[in-house]
């Protein structure tokens, strides 16, 4: 169970994961060894995975970003499963339930590269492909409180 002050720091972590254990303690009212053991403790229950960097995937030529439905022919599940986890251009994707067992993000740098990619795909499954024109939220957590 996580309470009020584990949200401040997860809230605060989700805005700057570089901030120092100082500047969490000034956040939440806590010194700075009891913000590392709630750190930890939080950590240990597997309430907080990773503490991570986010770039702009346009510095280093991902042009385009494209969100993809994914349904698999018969039998190909485990292989298109696999070839998504083989191609570092996809960037997240999650097994879903509907028609689609698959909705994906990848970035590439062109269309011939969208096309390159998808046609490693079309041996084992159909795609719907729609490229991201903005994104008006970004990743983001749910509501903590509850």
């Amino acid at each position: 169970m996580t309470d009020a002050i584990d949200h401040l720091l997860i809230a605060a972590l989700m805005k700057d994961s570089r901030l120092s254990l100082k500047a969490l303690a000034n956040v939440s009212g806590l010194s700075s060894p009891s913000v590392a053991e709630r750190l930890r403790r939080l950590e240990e229950r597997g309430v907080l995975n990773a503490y991570t960097v986010e770039i702009d995937p346009r510095q280093f030529g991902y042009m385009l970003q494209a969100i993809v439905r994914i349904r698999p022919l018969p039998g190909q599940l485990q292989e298109v499963e696999r070839q998504i986890q083989s191609i570092p251009e996809f960037t997240e994707c999650d097994k879903v339930t509907g028609e689609d067992c698959f909705i994906a993000k990848l970035h590439v740098r062109t269309m011939d590269q969208l096309d390159a990619l998808l046609d490693r795909l079309n041996a084992y499954a159909e795609t719907n492909t729609a490229i991201v024109k903005k994104t008006p939220v970004k990743r983001r957590l749910p509501p903590l409180n509850e």
